[in-house]
């Protein structure tokens, strides 16, 4: 309900706003600075398939630091619009949805993998979903949405600490972080990992096709004109192609510790 009466609210704002001449579109990620909290950062930024799930989950359990899977917080919208009947063409009313966000990602040994919870309700499952998928693409080229899902992501910052996987994490995010990890690898390796997992699943799958859809993503990501996919400068970069993701843990381990983090 409080959710509700907030989109309202933002809604009757944003007119306001439009009668004063203000257009909120003309927001930019780039506008907004960071505020550096109290509490220590791991960024994991890198290419799709190259373990930064995996190697975050590990992070996490490890030091018992919070978990933010910034690539699922469009989906995570786009499913809490759904729920709340935002239209996709309310910007006013997704941008609400987007800076009030209730989730949280939660790593279990009892569980395999993250448990995505969205105000109280394991939507793991549902955020998989064809429609969800769909849902979050329209959600993402909304400039207004972008920007209030970068303030929500800073407020995931802990006193204890977080680790955060993405893909602009260390560039754009969270630019002060303690340590900055760049995890990378082949697309053909990449591609393999991935044709495994359909595999495995039951589902069929074409491998070529499979690398050249990673390469053309790389490609999008890496050229694109707001926070494209690179390095942070003071990022150490691993490439993880003939790597074990045992390997490459015990590689941030060393950095972490290096960098008073890890005892």
């Amino acid at each position: 309900m409080y959710l509700r009466r907030f989109v309202e609210e933002r809604l009757h704002h944003a007119l306001d706003m439009k009668i004063e001449g203000i257009d909120m579109s003309d927001i930019e990620v780039k506008d907004l600075p960071e505020v550096k909290l109290s509490g220590p950062i791991i960024t994991v930024d890198g290419p799709s398939g190259a373990g930064k799930g995996t190697l975050c989950q590990m992070l996490a359990a490890k030091l018992n630091w919070a978990l933010l899977d910034s690539g699922a917080l469009y989906r995570v919208t786009a499913l809490a619009a759904k729920q709340h009947a935002v239209a996709m063409d309310n910007e006013a009313g997704l941008e609400a949805i987007a800076a009030h966000l209730d989730v949280q990602f939660q790593v279990s040994s009892e569980q395999a993998g993250v448990q995505v919870i969205l105000e109280g309700e394991n939507v793991t499952s549902n955020l998989r979903t064809e429609e969800t998928g769909a849902i979050a693409s329209q959600v993402a080229a909304v400039n207004s949405v972008r920007a209030a899902l970068l303030e929500r992501q800073r407020a995931f910052q802990q006193e204890s600490g977080l680790i955060a996987d993405g893909r602009d994490m260390g560039t754009v995010v969270f630019p002060s972080a303690e340590l900055k990890v760049y995890l990378t690898a082949s697309a053909e390796e990449r591609g393999q990992r991935r044709y495994k997992q359909l595999l495995e699943s039951g589902n069929n799958a074409n491998l070529a096709k499979i690398i050249e859809d990673i390469r053309a993503r790389d490609d999008r990501d890496m050229n694109r004109t707001v926070a494209p996919l690179k390095p942070a400068d003071d990022a150490i970069v691993i490439d993880s192609t003939s790597m074990s993701i045992e390997a490459v843990f015990d590689q941030v381990q060393q950095a972490a510790k290096k960098a008073g983090l890890l005892n």
